[in-house]
């Protein structure tokens, strides 16, 4: 039977010294000085040093075999000491082994892939963990923001017979003997919804058949979606900014961030504001070949957002660029209200937005002008006959918004067990 710890590591920095404390966690590393041996131990909460005297401790030659990774638990006393790591200890009377690990496999200078591979076992890395927790924090605080807004949380299907995005980035699968697939995005369903409950958003995964193999893409992520009734295309872009900020002021004091060394100031308010017409001029004027009409390419978008202090919104794309979906402006029909929010520091695109078409001709005019067949969207389309207001709505890629906020040169690190076209393990 396990005997009951009494604190974890984070409670132990407000203790009074002196405090008998138990509790149990890893062996980060181990020192050894004749009768005294220093044993790092972390807990998932955190990290403190605790010292073991020959004279204190009854099984001292048993605590000696501890090795790396195992699982220990420690009883003793919080004592200050200037010369621990930040200032405090835990001087053991007791150390119990409860679970005992082979010889850790991975080294200090191990090289990506490798750590990929073993990324069962690295999520021990006090790097990696940090960064877990920054996600968690995240999505609790986008949550709880999102419900005050007056938001519903809703669950969508992740098995689908429609493509949201385009066919080509499909995982197929066989339901029963009929074709369905891997949801690319919640928003269908979303607007649905909208209809019943006003303001809706979905937190779930998204797939996306996808060879890319850039620093921005997983084909299988984390998908922040929101959508609300009886709302334009500038009304989701405010939501978008008001949502964005409130995260980066509320994560920015974490102390998760300054062990994986981020300094993570918020961006200011107002967000810039450029519209795709803007973006093409400038992007030629720095070099790149590209025609109106055409999306940014990856390198493009990073440039773009490496000049600017805060996040952009890129307004306007042309039709050619985006899903039949998106309503056409009244001013020019090549162009959508639709918007990108663009991350500042080479981080790109974290959002796309824009409002939806709402009417039924409308919408049955553009997919058939994308070459689909209305019969695939037949529920889709049967919601623009039953009261279908103006409405808008964004996704947010999670694992781009948290490598924004830790300084992570790879979507992959800002999940738990990434996913992409050459990764499927473990």
């Amino acid at each position: 039977m396990l005997e009951r710890a009494t604190h974890t590591i984070k409670d132990l920095w407000s203790l009074e010294e002196g405090t008998e404390v138990s509790l149990y966690g890893w062996v980060r590393n181990k020192r050894e000085h004749g009768d005294l041996i220093f044993i790092d131990l972390r807990d998932g909460t955190g990290i403190i040093q605790v010292s073991a005297k020959r004279e204190n401790v009854p099984n001292f030659e048993k605590v000696k075999t501890i090795g790396r990774e195992y699982a220990i638990f420690v009883s003793g006393k919080v004592v200050n000491d200037r010369r621990a790591p930040r200032g405090r200890e835990i001087r053991a009377g007791s150390i119990e082994i409860v679970a005992k690990s082979e010889p850790f496999p991975i080294k200090k200078g191990a090289g990506k892939k490798f750590l990929l591979d073993m990324r069962h076992l690295h999520i021990r890395s006090i790097k990696v963990s940090a960064v877990m927790r920054v996600r968690s924090e995240v999505c609790n605080v986008a949550r709880e923001w999102l419900r005050k807004e007056g938001f519903v949380e809703i669950h969508a299907p992740s098995i689908i017979t429609m493509a949201v995005e385009g066919g080509a980035t499909l995982f197929p699968i066989d339901y029963f003997g009929e074709r369905a697939y891997l949801t690319q995005s919640s928003q269908f369903y979303e607007e649905a919804a909208i209809t019943g409950l006003g303001k809706v958003y979905t937190l779930q995964p998204s797939f996306r058949a996808e060879m890319s193999r850039t620093r921005r893409h997983l084909t299988e992520f984390w998908h922040l979606e929101c959508e609300m009734a009886f709302s334009t295309h500038e009304d989701v872009m405010n939501l978008e900014e008001r949502l964005i900020s409130h995260i980066a002021e509320s994560i920015s004091e974490l102390e998760e961030l300054s062990v994986i060394n981020r300094k993570f100031e918020p961006p200011q308010r107002p967000f810039e504001r450029i519209s795709y017409d803007e973006a093409i001029e400038i992007l030629k004027e720095e070099g790149y070949e590209i025609e109106w009409g055409e999306d940014f390419g990856a390198e493009a978008e990073r440039h773009l957002s490496m000049m600017f202090d805060r996040p952009v919104f890129v307004t306007g794309f042309p039709k050619s660029t985006r899903a039949f979906y998106h309503m056409l402006s009244e001013e020019n029909p090549e162009v959508t209200l639709s918007s990108d929010l663009i991350a500042p520091e080479g981080y790109g695109e974290i959002t796309t937005g824009g409002q939806r078409i709402h009417d039924y001709e409308s919408l049955l005019k553009r997919i058939e002008e994308e070459g689909l067949n209305p019969e695939d969207y037949s529920w889709y389309l049967e919601l623009r006959k039953y009261g279908m207001p103006p409405h808008s709505g964004f996704g947010l890629g999670i694992e781009r918004l948290i490598a924004w906020i830790c300084g992570l040169e790879h979507v992959r690190d800002a999940c738990l067990f990434p996913r992409t076209p050459s990764r499927v393990r473990p």
